[in-house]
């Protein structure tokens, strides 16, 4: 075991620079660079100006004085070779210095970490919420498999899988957020003007009222995975011998499905759950965010695109792969602690 988690974890070195190389490749191509960013914003136009052409001809640069794009080149780093800035980044990253964003003018680290609460509020209640609400009807489905409550809770779970959170985000606005009918819920943002003033049990409640509807549109969607992959794990435990012999031996059956069938159909599940809850800190939806006014790490990336602040794009994409990388590796020595049955010493011959 030992010896297959050194090798993944040696095999993540390559994955994230080559992840981190392509990235930073495809963005020396990318026409309107900081620097044009930058020039439109002295002209007065703003960081979302005209995006036409690249390098010295792009139209951000018209009209600016040359030695003031020189001293904004030197600057952010451009007025050394491409290869030495990847060198540089390289450096950087293996000492997990994620760098300083060039607009915002603080360090991507705090950045991340500004922007953590709301997608950690987002992702950990999904998380829980799903898990909570489709492992139970997922085991009631597969007990009455075929019956009226089966075909009717499938038919709910996907049409809610088949609507885009976003989507439902709105339909919710408009009818609970004053769009059209009630305004029963906020609109935007995780808490209200008056927090401060606020007794700690008016904090709890508004936290949660605010939470209401973006909580709503991102939950939606997953029920469906979880819930079939549920019901699907216990139905092909229940068609198995040694469920057949429980029963012939005299066992209730509800002995049969919390003893045997549970522990085992549940090992999909209890591998999935490092992945589920480690993803929640950094999955939050960009387009729920968007609509909610929510400023979690989904906005952040996505406004980190368009101004085109690479160091910010960079160093959470590492991050982000990063994790990603250590979680699917916990998941596996999860997945060997469940079930006795896998050894990684098989896995590699």
């Amino acid at each position: 075991m030992l010896a297959y988690l050194l090798k993944r974890i040696l095999l993540m070195i390559p994955t994230l620079v080559g992840v981190v190389t392509l990235t930073f490749v495809v963005i020396q191509f990318v026409p309107g660079g900081p620097v044009e960013q930058m020039m439109l914003e002295m002209k007065g136009r703003g960081a979302g100006g005209e995006a036409s052409g690249g390098g010295a001809e792009y139209r951000g640069r018209r009209g600016v004085d040359p030695d003031k794009i020189k001293e904004i080149q030197a600057l952010y780093g451009f007025d050394k070779p491409p290869l030495e800035r990847y060198l540089m980044m390289l450096k950087r990253f293996a000492q997990f210095d994620l760098g300083q964003s060039y607009f915002q003018h603080r360090s991507v680290w705090e950045l991340v970490k500004s922007k953590m609460p709301v997608s950690i509020s987002l992702g950990l209640w999904t998380f829980f919420l799903t898990y909570l609400i489709s492992v139970p009807l997922g085991i009631s489905k597969a007990i009455r498999a075929g019956s009226r409550f089966d075909v009717i809770s499938s038919m709910i779970v996907l049409v809610g899988y088949a609507i885009p959170g976003f989507v439902l985000g709105v339909l919710l606005l408009v009818l609970f957020g004053g769009g059209t009918f009630v305004q029963w819920f906020p609109l935007r943002g995780l808490t209200s003007d008056d927090w401060d003033q606020l007794s700690l049990m008016g904090k709890v409640m508004d936290y949660l009222w605010h939470l209401v509807l973006p909580i709503t549109a991102s939950v939606v969607g997953s029920f469906a995975v979880v819930t079939m992959l549920t019901k699907n794990a216990f139905l092909e435990e229940i068609r198995k011998q040694y469920v057949l012999t429980a029963r012939a031996k005299g066992l209730s059956e509800r002995r049969v499905l919390w003893k045997h069938v549970f522990r085992n159909a549940l090992i999909p599940l209890v591998t999935g759950f490092p992945a589920a809850f480690i993803g929640a800190f950094f999955t939050g939806s960009l387009l729920i965010e968007t609509l909610f006014s929510l400023d979690g790490l989904g906005l952040l990336s996505y406004e980190a695109v368009l101004r085109r602040d690479y160091p910010v794009v960079l160093g959470t994409l590492y991050l982000f792969t990063l994790i990603g990388l250590v979680t699917r590796l916990i998941s596996d020595v999860c997945y060997v602690m469940v079930d006795p049955r896998i050894h990684f010493e098989g896995m590699h011959r």
